[in-house]
């Protein structure tokens, strides 16, 4: 939908632009829409969400991770607020800080980390990318 609305406002300012610019803002404007919606059709095949950020000066699309968002795979074992032992067995991970859990996740991934859920959280773990790492160990210290 923000992807809809930006284009729209874009296109608004291409339409009340200069005449002699405005070929061109059209071409801009053509590709900035046709990257935006390869990008979106990416973004919806992934398995995690994540916020999709466009900046126009360059016509680059930046993925940002929400670390909020991503923790909504989490709190269904470790709870809203991370205050569970997921499935009765795992540590507390509330208040935890963002090394800490960074460290941890890592872990997971790598096998050197983990007790009883270690093959469960392996798993959970290997579905994330290093910035989405930082982005929930981050919110996870916040909880």
């Amino acid at each position: 939908m923000k992807i809809v609305l930006s284009i729209g406002v874009t296109l608004f300012l291409v339409a009340c632009g200069e005449e002699s610019s405005n070929e061109v803002q059209k071409t801009e404007v053509k590709e900035i829409v046709k990257k935006e919606v390869i990008v979106q059709k990416v973004v919806e095949k992934e398995s995690l969400p994540i916020k999709v950020t466009r900046a126009v000066a360059d016509t680059k699309v930046v993925q940002v991770a929400d670390g909020a968002t991503i923790y909504k795979l989490c709190g269904s074992c470790h709870g809203v607020d991370g205050s569970k032992a997921a499935l009765g067995k795992s540590q507390i991970i509330k208040a935890w800080s963002a090394d800490k859990v960074e460290k941890a996740l890592n872990g997971y991934i790598d096998g050197s980390y983990g007790g009883v859920m270690k093959g469960l959280m392996k798993g959970q773990a290997s579905k994330l990318n290093a910035q989405e790492i930082k982005a929930v160990s981050k919110y996870i210290s916040t909880l």
